[in-house]
C-alpha cells in the first residue's frame, strides 16, 4: 500500500493558541487549512504518521530517524508549559525504513540523536492533528545537509518501506517558507523571499515536482527558508505516481511564508520519473558547461574522474599553458553539486613542482578527503562543477584597512594557528566578517593577538 496522502504544514508556535494568545488569528486561512488537514487525517485513520522536520537532529551527510519507543515535548520555550504532547513511535516501520535505506546506499538511521524531546516542527502539526485524531503511532524524520536529489531518494525509500509494511500511512512535511518577506521579518527583508515562495507555491499547487527541483540553492539561501528539503522528501514519496494536489492556503503576515497543501496518489504514472528527468537535465547542463571550462577546471575534473574510475593519480599533461607547468603557487579546488559545496581542499603555499600538480593533488583531496563530506562516488561525477583558485604569494599587512573583501583573501595567524578565507565569497560582505570567519576557522580566541596576511586570487569558474 502506498502512502495514503501527504501534507505540507507550517510550524510557527504562535499557531498554538496558548502561545499565540490571539496573534494566531492574524493568519486565519492557515488556521482553517490546518483544521481541515486534521479532519482529513481523522477520516483517513492512518496507523502511522511520518513527520518530516527541519528542527530535530540534523547532520551534514546523514538522515536522522528518531529512535526509541516514544517521545514527548512541550512549548515551554515559547511561553506555554501546559501545552504538552507525547507520541508512541512505530518501531517496526522505523526498522523497515532503516533496512531499506541501508540496502540502497542511503545514509540514514537512528544513530546520534542529540535531543529526544519533540521539536516544534513536529509538535505544531501534531497538536492540530491530535485535536481530532490520536489513534496513531508516529515516526520523526530529519532533513540533512545532503543534496536535493538525495532527499528525494530518501523519500522514495520511505514510500517503498511503507509499501512493504502494508501500513496505512500519512506523511506530514513540516515546512516554513521564506523568513525574509518584510523588513520586520525574523531575518530581515530580501527580494528573493517572495521569488522563492512564489516558485514553491506554484510547484505545490500544480504538483510539478520537477520545477521544485529546479529552484536554485542560492535562491533558497537568500530567502532564508527552513522547509525545502522536507518538501523534497515528500515529493520523492510520489515518484512515478500521478498526484492530485491542492494548495489549501498561503499567508505571510509576519514576514514568514506559511503554506498548507495536500498530495494524494492517483495511480502509477511512469512519465513522472522526476529524479531521472532532473539528473538528465543536470548532466546535459554540465556537458554544455564543460565545452567552455578553463584548462584549470578541466584538469581538476579529469584528475578526480581518473582517480575514482581507474584509481590513477598520475597527471597526464597535454597542451597545458606554460604558466601551469612552470609556475609554483598555492591552489584551492572547490567542488559543487546542485549549487552546494561538495568538497574543498587547498594549499596556501605550493607543495608540488607546479600549478598543474597542485591542481591534481587538491582536486583528488577535495573529492575524497574533505572530512566534512562523504567521498564523491562515480555516479556523482557527471553532476559536479569545479572551481579553481590560484593564490598569489601572501604578504603581511598591518591592519584590516589594507584589506578588500572582494579583491583580497586573508590569512589570520596566532602562534601555530592559522585560518584562511578566500575573497569574494557569497554572504561575506565586510572585511570584519572576513577576518572573524578566518579567526574562527583557526580556533583563535578574541583575546589572542593576531597577525594578518593578504593574497590575491585568479579564479577559474
Amino acid at each position: 500500500m502506498s502512502i495514503l496522502k501527504a501534507y505540507t504544514m507550517p510550524h510557527p508556535p504562535l499557531l498554538i493558541p496558548a502561545v499565540g494568545r490571539g496573534k494566531e488569528k492574524e493568519i486565519p486561512n492557515t488556521l482553517v487549512a490546518m483544521e481541515r488537514v486534521a479532519l482529513e487525517i481523522k477520516d483517513l485513520a492512518p496507523e502511522t504518521i511520518i513527520f518530516v522536520t527541519p528542527h530535530s537532529t540534523i547532520y551534514a551527510d546523514y538522515f536522522h530517524i528518531s529512535p526509541g519507543q516514544s517521545a514527548s515535548g512541550d512549548f515551554a520555550r515559547f511561553g506555554s508549559h501546559a501545552t504538552y504532547l507525547e507520541t508512541t513511535y512505530d518501531c517496526a516501520l522505523v526498522n523497515e525504513i532503516s533496512k531499506l535505506v541501508a540496502r540502497n546506499g542511503i545514509y540514514a538511521g537512528t544513530d546520534g540523536e542529540r535531543d529526544a524531546q519533540l521539536d516544534h516542527g513536529v509538535m505544531v502539526p501534531m497538536w492540530y492533528t491530535n485535536k481530532h485524531f490520536t489513534d496513531y503511532r508516529s515516526i520523526r524524520v530529519s532533513q540533512s545537509g545532503l543534496s536535493k536529489a538525495e532527499h528525494y531518494s530518501f523519500g522514495q525509500a520511505i514510500a517503498k518501506a511503507v509499501e512493504l509494511s502494508g501500513r496505512r500511512v500519512v506523511l506530514v512535511a513540516s515546512s516554513d517558507l521564506s523568513h525574509k518577506l518584510r523588513e520586520d521579518a525574523p531575518y530581515g527583508f530580501a527580494t528573493e523571499g517572495a521569488k522563492f515562495d512564489s516558485a514553491v507555491t506554484q510547484s505545490l499547487s500544480s504538483g510539478d515536482f520537477l520545477s521544485l527541483f529546479e529552484i536554485p540553492h542560492t535562491l533558497r539561501e537568500a530567502a532564508g527558508e527552513c522547509g525545502y528539503n522536507s518538501l523534497m522528501i515528500l515529493a520523492g514519496c510520489f515518484d512515478r505516481l500521478d498526484v492530485e494536489t491542492e494548495l489549501m492556503s498561503y499567508e505571510c503576515p509576519f514576514g514568514v511564508g506559511y503554506a498548507v497543501a495536500s498530495f494524494e496518489p492517483k495511480g502509477e504514472c511512469e512519465s513522472r520519473n522526476i529524479l531521472e528527468k532532473y539528473v538528465e537535465r543536470v548532466e546535459k547542463r554540465m556537458a554544455d558547461m564543460r565545452k567552455t571550462e578553463s584548462r584549470h577546471q578541466e584538469l581538476a575534473r579529469r584528475s578526480l574522474e581518473r582517480k575514482i574510475r581507474s584509481n590513477e593519480t598520475t597527471s597526464v599533461y597535454k597542451d597545458l599553458p606554460d604558466e601551469m607547468l612552470n609556475v609554483r603557487a598555492g591552489v584551492f579546488v572547490s567542488i559543487h553539486k546542485d549549487s552546494m559545496l561538495r568538497g574543498c581542499i587547498g594549499t596556501i603555499s605550493p607543495t608540488t613542482q607546479n600549478i598543474a600538480d597542485e591542481i591534481v593533488q587538491n582536486a583528488i583531496s577535495a573529492g575524497l578527503n574533505d572530512s566534512r563530506f562523504s567521498p564523491v562516488t562515480a555516479e556523482e561525477l557527471p553532476l559536479l562543477q569545479y572551481k579553481v583558485d590560484v593564490l598569489s604569494a601572501p604578504e603581511k599587512i598591518d591592519g584590516i584597512d589594507e584589506l578588500d573583501v572582494k579583491r583580497y583573501g586573508v590569512i589570520v595567524k596566532s602562534g601555530l594557528k592559522r585560518g584562511l578565507l578566500l575573497p569574494n565569497l557569497d554572504g561575506v560582505d565586510t572585511v570584519e566578517e572576513q577576518v572573524e570567519i578566518a579567526r574562527n576557522k583557526a580556533g583563535i580566541r578574541k583575546d589572542e593577538k593576531i597577525e594578518l596576511e593578504r593574497f590575491e586570487v585568479t579564479r577559474y569558474e
